[in-house]
């Protein structure tokens, strides 16, 4: 392994990386004017005592820390990879709880300790595109968690007036400050009531669907290039 490998994937790298990122988004948000669209979807869910899926895609993680006044109630699923555990470290920063895993192949145990959370009724988050792709293309094992634990998925977003869009596989969304932006939640997508596998890729692409026409509708908002037509920086 090269030297600079080694320092990469060392944990006082990724505490340092971790802790400049958290000051950024917290920068970021303390200087935007931020809206929140259909809040009281979750909150209504939460305050009941419901549990519930949160559902976004990975593209648009970076200011999902502030998003919700409840966000140090969630469970995240985080990939174990490097990126994936500067992601974690960034998220646990803003309370969050992680599980590190898969919902995909090999990830029969983080399925396990996702279900176990939402039927202790706990709220998890997930990217159903991540951690690797395709983008914008929701992973059915979302869907079987749903299933599993027989809770809603809540898709949701944010955008931002002033972004930079990297060249990465999800077309990451970099917010900056001194920006207009907006946190939006969609109507719950209830859980499919069997394994069927007509059912289960119909719920597949009624969850793709909802999170992308919700992404664009907020770019739409702030008058950005939207999701459906192709990311522009």
């Amino acid at each position: 392994m090269s030297p600079f490998k080694s320092i990469f994937r060392s944990t006082a790298f990724q505490k340092t990386i971790s802790c400049l990122l958290i000051g950024y988004i917290r920068f970021v948000h303390w200087t935007g004017s931020w809206t929140r669209v259909n809040e009281d979807v979750p909150n209504e869910l939460h305050e009941a005592g419901k549990p519930f899926i949160l559902a976004l895609w990975h593209g648009r993680l970076a200011m999902m820390g502030l998003a919700w006044r409840y966000g140090d109630t969630v469970t995240v699923l985080a990939s174990a990879h490097r990126d994936g555990r500067i992601i974690a470290r960034v998220l646990e920063g803003f309370g969050f709880f992680v599980v590190h895993g898969s919902t995909n192949k090999g990830g029969a145990n983080a399925l396990r300790r996702l279900t176990k959370t939402l039927k202790n009724g706990g709220v998890i988050g997930i990217t159903p595109d991540g951690p690797r792709g395709p983008r914008m293309r929701a992973a059915e094992g979302v869907i079987m968690l749903a299933r599993l634990a027989k809770v809603p998925i809540i898709p949701m977003t944010f955008a931002i007036s002033r972004r930079r869009v990297h060249t990465s596989w999800d077309r990451f969304v970099v917010p900056l400050p001194f920006a207009r932006g907006v946190y939006m939640w969609g109507d719950p997508i209830s859980a499919p009531t069997s394994a069927d596998r007509t059912l289960m890729e119909d719920k597949r692409l009624e969850l793709e669907r909802a999170i992308t026409d919700l992404t664009a509708k907020a770019d739409d908002l702030l008058e950005q290039e939207n999701v459906q037509r192709g990311i522009s920086p």
